[in-house]
């Protein structure tokens, strides 16, 4: 990042893609699930804090009848106030409502986090910038399956459809957030 990030809280969604805890449990790279969801639990209590919307999105398989254990978002993860939204495709935005309810807030940045960096989270990030959106991605608040589909992700694709920062480099000050 050249110069710094100015987000108003007002405009802004941090989106944390997948933390449940089948997913989190998984072997991830190039950090653990425990740690990408303790990144995400920093990003969303600051937002919180700032007045800014949090939306947590998980999956669920289509077609069966009941989900596998592990299904519902980690514990203590979500609050009063915050946009759940249940996909069933890789991405966010398909049948979900998602970018209906995200207008009607009046975003239109998305800060994003969650797992897997190539999957869930390029997918939605991908179609939100086909919607508009601008596209802010904390490295360190995600992880893939290998470390190579994470860099790709990181180092590759998602410098060309917004902003990368870390966790450490979004600040809220004065009624805004920093990146």
């Amino acid at each position: 990042m050249t110069a710094p990030l100015a987000l108003d809280p007002a405009r802004t969604a941090l989106v944390l893609i997948d933390l449940m805890d089948r997913i989190v449990a998984l072997p991830l790279e190039p950090r653990k699930g425990a740690e990408v969801l303790t990144a995400a639990e920093e990003l969303a209590a600051a937002f919180r804090a700032a007045g800014a919307l949090v939306v947590l999105v998980r999956v669920e398989r289509p077609g069966v009848a009941e989900q596998p254990p592990g299904s519902g978002l980690a514990d203590g993860l979500a609050r009063d106030g915050d946009v759940e939204i249940v996909k069933r495709t890789i991405g966010a935005f398909q049948g979900t409502g998602l970018d209906d309810r995200l207008r009607r807030h009046g975003v239109t940045t998305l800060v994003f986090g969650g797992i897997a960096t190539n999957l869930g989270v390029e997918s939605t990030a991908r179609a939100a910038g086909d919607l508009g959106y601008d596209l802010v991605f904390v490295e360190d608040a995600m992880a893939a399956l290998t470390g190579a589909e994470h860099e790709a992700s990181v180092r590759l694709d998602f410098p060309r459809l917004g902003t990368v920062v870390r966790t450490d480099e979004v600040r809220f000050v004065a009624g805004r957030a920093e990146g």
